[in-house]
């Protein structure tokens, strides 16, 4: 063995040593049919280990998709920013890589922004520079400045900022021309530049999101509240796929239940349009679209629009 192939072994080793407890969390969480990989245990970093080891993550890589790392990474208590970095590094140091294995470095980039960033940042203070200082610890240093072909994501950010509620967001289109812009990327993704370009324009739709989600939600309640006022405690939501005469308190556990949720994971097309058509609902009710005490007959189901949902 070359020094030079054994400073290669030895240097991976740690990383994938550090990162097998992550792996073997997400085998038992989402009962993926792996063997163990007992090199990782009390093996030697040598070429022969490394490449068994390496072969063990690709896969259990294979059989992960990135909603199951984003919801496992959201909630459990074993990520921190070394794990992200550690994670980063091994997705980043593939030879090949494939559409998942871009979608989970869009998602760890953004994740890491958000462990790393202050609290408190204003859009204004989001630019690519700063974005890019957060990002140099996993990407490294540069001097970054938008792609010419990536040109129309300020112009979806300046769209999606104007949005009002959640069902404007989603049936603009702009989550699907985000999505459309990465999977056309094709390499061109892996290029830092671009990298810090997608992760400033999903974390701030993110922002978006969030702010419309909860707007969304304060509305229902509010609206549930002063329904309840005037003495009207069911409601018919079937266009939001309950019952035609929901329980004004049932639809508060399922808000309450919905904020934990969407904070963990904003990417649940169903559900999304269940709030959509929610709120709806309440604002028919409000208006006196059927209104009768103990009970608020709501329209029609209303037509679903396109947006599931998917974050860009």
């Amino acid at each position: 063995m070359t020094q030079s192939t054994y400073a290669l072994s030895s240097d991976r080793w740690p990383r994938l040593c550090a990162l097998q407890p992550i792996y073997a969390a997400l085998v038992k969480e989402f009962v993926i049919e792996v063997a163990a990989c007992p090199v990782l245990e009390d093996g030697e970093p040598v070429p022969e280990t490394v490449a068994q080891a390496e072969a063990w993550f690709q896969q259990v890589d294979s059989n992960i998709q990135v909603h199951q790392l984003r919801q496992f990474l959201q909630t459990t208590t074993l990520a921190n920013e070394a794990v992200l970095r550690d994670l980063l590094a091994h997705h980043l140091g593939k030879d090949t890589k494939t559409a998942s294995d871009r979608d989970k470095i869009d998602f760890l980039l953004v994740q890491y922004f958000s462990l790393c960033a202050p609290s408190g940042l204003e859009d204004s203070d989001l630019d690519l520079d700063y974005v890019a200082q957060v990002l140099e610890p996993v990407l490294g240093p540069q001097e970054p400045k938008l792609p010419l072909w990536l040109n129309s994501l300020e112009t979806l950010l300046q769209s999606a900022t104007k949005c009002r509620r959640l069902s404007e967001l989603l049936h603009s289109g702009i989550l699907e021309q985000g999505r459309k812009l990465k999977t056309q990327s094709g390499d061109r993704f892996f290029d830092p530049p671009a990298m810090v370009a997608f992760a400033r324009f999903s974390f701030m739709m993110r922002r978006v999101f969030f702010r419309l989600m909860h707007d969304d939600l304060n509305a229902i309640l509010d609206g549930l509240r002063e329904l309840e006022k005037r003495d009207v405690h069911t409601l018919d939501c079937r266009r939001a796929q309950f019952s035609a005469e929901e329980p004004t308190t049932r639809l508060r556990m399922i808000c309450q239940s919905w904020k934990v949720m969407f904070h963990a994971e904003y990417s649940s097309g169903q559900p999304l349009r269940m709030l959509v058509d929610l709120r709806a609902a309440v604002d028919d009710a409000l208006q006196g679209g059927g209104a009768r005490k103990g009970s608020a007959r709501a329209a029609s189901a209303s037509p679903k629009g396109p947006g599931s949902g998917q974050h860009s």
